[in-house]
């Protein structure tokens, strides 16, 4: 489900951008940081013990440290779609790694989300952190992260929801494209579970609010994250310095203690791969217990 039928993202633009920024990827990296802290406490929460974990949009590997160190046992596929974030994620060989060819660490794929090169029901665990957010359509991606899980597995995942730069979008006009994304709510991606066969959703939302000195060090904030505009309807000319000039100015009413607050809605979102009801020609599964 669309976060609208009249926006689109620019995949190709995405890739470019994220792979530009990849030299600042750690500098820019604190949200998904704190967003997998978060992600993790409901970890605690849940039996699970995977032998095969996807981590999906791991950009530079940050959470695979963490998932290998909680899941000792398991093995770690680190997937994203931007080669030079993906390079980042690769760990140090010492010595005499490199002269007898072991490696180590997780293993690391460029691959589309909505196109996972992985054999269907061949991970327990699907961990994705702020990815959902960069796609125009969840759905696809959300049906091939059921198609890769087995019966049994979890897909735990954390995204942004519709309230995320509200302060931005009122400072920005759209009358000449679409300046801010927009975001998909909460109950929207609890009905994109479904439809893709998950069982037993659990949604939940918090917000949070940054404050920054001026307006330069937010973009600054999201320049660092290539996190800039890649609506396939954005503006194509400049803004003129009169247009950043009102934008400022709005910003400016919002200002709080001396502080310009920028809102954050968190989404976080676990569900199940339940047994088959019946299988791709319809025909129905009957399950016989003893």
């Amino acid at each position: 489900m669309p976060t609208s039928t009249d926006f689109a993202l620019d995949q190709a633009l995405l890739r470019h951008r994220f792979a530009a920024s990849a030299p600042q990827a750690a500098q820019g990296d604190f949200l998904a940081r704190e967003v997998s802290s978060r992600m993790a406490e409901r970890l605690d929460y849940i039996r699970l013990t995977p032998s095969r974990i996807l981590d999906l949009g791991c950009g530079h590997g940050a959470d695979l440290p963490m998932l290998a160190q909680r899941y000792p046992e398991a093995s770690c596929i680190g997937l994203d779609f931007a080669q030079p974030r993906l390079d980042l994620a690769r760990p140090q060989r010492g010595l005499l790694q490199r002269l007898f060819g072991k490696s180590t660490g997780p293993q690391l794929v460029c691959a589309d989300a909505q196109h996972l090169p992985l054999a269907r029901a061949s991970t327990q665990l699907v961990w994705s952190n702020l990815l959902l957010n960069w796609l125009s359509d969840p759905l696809p991606a959300i049906k091939e992260c059921h198609r890769v899980l087995e019966v049994g597995g979890l897909l735990m995942f954390a995204t942004l929801g519709p309230d995320t730069l509200k302060e931005l979008r009122a400072a920005l006009p759209d009358h000449a494209g679409e300046r801010v994304h927009r975001f998909i709510d909460m109950h929207d991606l609890g009905d994109c579970l479904v439809q893709a066969g998950f069982a037993d959703p659990v949604m939940d939302m918090q917000r949070l609010t940054l404050t920054y000195p001026d307006a330069d060090a937010i973009f600054r904030d999201l320049r660092a994250a290539g996190a800039t505009n890649a609506a396939t309807n954005r503006p194509r000319g400049l803004a003129g310095k009169a247009g950043w000039q009102a934008a400022r100015a709005a910003l400016e009413q919002a200002r709080q203690d001396g502080r310009l607050p920028l809102t954050l809605e968190l989404v976080f979102g676990h569900a199940w791969k339940a047994a088959p009801k019946q299988i791709e020609d319809g025909r129905a599964v009957i399950q016989f217990h003893r």
